[in-house]
């Protein structure tokens, strides 16, 4: 497959030391070599592979120094994208790496798409699509977790067991193809069930165990979304502040002084948190503080886990109640803060209201009780996890859907047998669980869903 070359900047726009433009294409070491002037008259085009040459850009049009550049000449099929590879550093600044980028274009290339790079990676089978897409999760990831699981994703170990799975299918299917050519052999049919019934329970559990992984992945891939909320001035602020342990959030003794949803990412002992500092939650003639309570509802309705702050030093409201009712049959940890303060609030009501959800206590001016709240969040979603170094942890939701939809496959062709339906109707539902996983690795997949994936990706990658 020959595609034209693409260009496009590589490195995340602002200052910085160094900036990268990159080429990949059949024309990419031509065109780079006519802007290119290396020292002693030095030409890319008779480098050798894998090396990085210093040297300086000119402007065609005017035949004068443009930049001086570090060239990295990358020869197919040893790279990224299986094609030739330039790569030139250039100093870091909005103004050089654009006037880099433009020479590139004028040469001959054409600005590449977001994800272009990776995409022609995946079409030139450099990698499968669950393995570009981990190129995107690594980079987005938020903790040292959630890193590790996109590496070993990009490492191949999810495909490699999708492959192994899809093999297992393929081989039973033909096995099923002899009993259909040759139903008059009695013991071939009677094998052939038997068979059916132990591939397609291995093929079961294996799916399972990717789908029980799902819950931590999901949650490591994506971050869990976490509302804090209660009513004004028991210390919402001042909790998002102390996670992200900077002074985000205003924090006063007025109670309202929260109008909007606060929103920022932190890494809470491995697990990434969306935290939403909410307004406080109660009735209110202030027009601004209503549509900021009306918004901390409807936040509520879509978090993974609720921060329900109580102050120590008041007695229970109707509005804390209030709270509590709304967030039933989610995930809670109950925070009772300013310790610091004589006591008022009854505790035994308070654990009566929160029933087997975790009850922590604080002091966040003083910083106390912040360390176990931590430990609460962590144990809340990775207690007894089947978290190991060797997991092969599934964490994109597309994955997640596909898994789920190929395990109900797996599952009618088992009761197919089971109810002695024909062996060729139970083919369909092998052949669509075989169809399904190789959607995942992107075997078979429609060409408007891999336009719809890479065009997610930031530009350059």
């Amino acid at each position: 497959m020959q595609l034209d070359t693409i260009a496009a900047i590589s490195t995340p726009m602002g200052e910085g030391a160094i900036a990268i433009v990159r080429l990949s294409g059949d024309r990419a070491i031509e065109i780079a070599g006519t802007l290119f002037r290396g020292v002693g008259g030095k030409k890319l085009t008779d480098v050798a592979s894998h090396t990085i040459h210093y040297g300086h850009l000119l402007d065609l049009k005017t035949m004068e120094v443009a930049e001086e550049v570090m060239v990295s000449v990358m020869k197919g099929p040893k790279t990224f994208t299986k094609e030739d590879v330039i790569e030139i550093n250039c100093h870091g600044g909005l103004v050089s790496v654009n006037r880099v980028l433009q020479l590139v274009l004028n040469a001959g290339a054409r600005l590449a798409e977001p994800g272009e790079f990776t995409k022609r990676a995946f079409l030139n089978g450099r990698i499968d699509l669950s393995q570009a897409e981990a190129v995107m999760d690594l980079i987005r990831a938020k903790t040292d977790r959630a890193m590790n699981v996109a590496l070993g994703q990009m490492d191949g170990r999810l495909s490699r067991l999708i492959q192994k799975l899809r093999q297992e299918i393929l081989e039973t299917l033909a096995h099923v193809e002899v009993n259909i050519d040759y139903p008059e052999y009695d013991d071939v049919e009677e094998m052939t069930h038997q068979l059916l019934i132990e591939k397609a329970t291995y093929v079961k559990k294996e799916i399972e165990m990717l789908l029980q992984t799902s819950q931590q992945g999901k949650i490591l891939r994506e971050g869990l979304s976490t509302v804090i909320v209660g009513r004004p001035n028991v210390g919402k602020s001042s909790l998002l502040n102390s996670l992200v342990q900077e002074n985000k959030a205003i924090v006063t003794d007025i109670p309202g002084t929260t109008r909007d949803v606060i929103e920022e990412y932190v890494n809470v002992r491995g697990v990434p948190l969306r935290l939403l500092d909410t307004a406080g939650i109660r009735e209110t003639e202030d027009i601004v503080e209503r549509i900021g309570v009306e918004r901390s509802r409807q936040v509520l309705k879509e978090a993974d886990l609720i921060l329900l702050v109580l102050n120590y030093a008041d007695e229970l409201t109707p509005e804390d109640e209030n709270i509590f009712k709304a967030v039933e049959g989610m995930d809670v940890i109950v925070i009772v803060n300013k310790t610091d303060l004589p006591q008022k609030i009854d505790l035994a009501r308070v654990k009566g209201l929160a029933k087997d959800h975790k009850l922590v206590t604080t002091s966040l001016l003083e910083d106390v009780g912040v360390n176990e709240l931590e430990e609460a969040i962590a144990s809340l979603f990775f207690a007894g996890s089947i978290e190991a170094g060797d997991m092969t942890y599934v964490s994109n939701s597309r994955h997640i859907a596909l898994l789920n939809q190929a395990l109900h496959a797996i599952e009618e062709s088992i009761s197919g047998v089971e109810a002695g339906v024909p062996i060729d109707i139970v083919q369909i539902d092998l052949t669509r669980t075989w169809e399904l996983l190789g959607e995942i690795i992107g075997e078979s997949v429609h060409e408007s869903l891999i336009d719809q994936l890479f065009s997610q990706f930031c530009l350059g990658k």
